[in-house]
This record gives C-alpha cells, sequence and structure tokens, in this order.
C-alpha cells in the first residue's frame, strides 16, 4: 500500500500480566519496509492503568508521538483504530522529497493529528528516511511474556 485508511480492532487479554511495555505490547506498522521491525509503527500496548514512557503508550507513532489523549479500554475490551496514512515520497534519488503523515482515532478519540513523521521508528537512535515506493501493513508480534493479543475487523482502503 502507499495511501490508505485502515481500521483494525485489538484486543488485549482480560487476564493480561505484567506492567509497562510488557503488558500487551505489540503494533501495527502503517509501512513495513524490510525484515523484523524495520517501518512505522503505530503502538499497541494496554494503557489502561499502566504505566509507561508516553510515546510508548497506545496511540503513540512509537518514539515519535505523543497521543493527544488515553481513551484505552480495561483488558478484554474490543479497542479500535482509525488511521488516514500518507507515505513518505522520494526523489529519484533516493532522497526525501515529502514525509509520512499520521492521523489516528483510537476508540473514536482524535489521538494524533496529521502528524509528520520524522522517519521510520528506531529503538535506539533517532529516526531516518529509507527510500521505499509500496510496503504491507503487517501486525507485531512482539514476543513478551504476556498473554498474545487478539485483532479482528482489519479493512484498507487505499487513497490517491
Amino acid at each position: 500500500f502507499r495511501n490508505y485508511q485502515l481500521h483494525v480492532e485489538w484486543r488485549v487479554p482480560a487476564t493480561i500480566a505484567g506492567e509497562g511495555q510488557g503488558r500487551g505490547n505489540s503494533g501495527v506498522f502503517l509501512a513495513s519496509t524490510g525484515v523484523g521491525d524495520a517501518g512505522y509503527e503505530l503502538q499497541v500496548l494496554d494503557s489502561f492503568q499502566n504505566k509507561t514512557y508516553v510515546n510508548g503508550m497506545a496511540g503513540s507513532l512509537y518514539k515519535q508521538a505523543i497521543p493527544l489523549a488515553n481513551p484505552g479500554l480495561k483488558p478484554g475490551e474490543w479497542q479500535s483504530y482509525d488511521v488516514i496514512w500518507t507515505a513518505p515520497t522520494f526523489n529519484a534519488d533516493g532522497s526525501l522529497k515529502t514525509p509520512a503523515y499520521a492521523t489516528v482515532l483510537f476508540n473514536g478519540v482524535l489521538v494524533e493529528n496529521h502528524f509528520q513523521l520524522k522517519g521510520e521508528t528506531l529503538y535506539i537512535g533517532p529516526p531516518v528516511y529509507k527510500a521505499y515506493d509500496r510496503a504491507p501493513i503487517k501486525l507485531q508480534a512482539h514476543g513478551d511474556k504476556s498473554e498474545p493479543l487478539s485483532f479482528r475487523n482489519i479493512w484498507v482502503r487505499e487513497l490517491p
């Protein structure tokens, strides 16, 4: 995909254990640009009465954008993301022409308002842009000790 509208519903188990980033950690990669965690990640996490760093909570564009609100529901309840993704564009030499933007509604509440990303999500180091044309959307299996999350009702509509 390039530019699109995405809807995804997700749920952490009602019996979730752990704390912080070890509590239902997952993600939706809005553009998966390579192996592993290469790309642009919208964080999925149990953020209901669960303290963690602000740019790593549910609704954040991981390590770049703090959500404008925390409308997270308690574990066991279905939650939703509605995303408008505008992919970055690149010049013929691979340099950045226009940056990526994301608008995110979390359970119907605006949490990211046409946020301009600084590049791909990196766990360590500053974000960087790497040229690509189209990329798949990917659901992350973070591999934490907590029980796995569930996803349902996923649809995407390409935009011009």
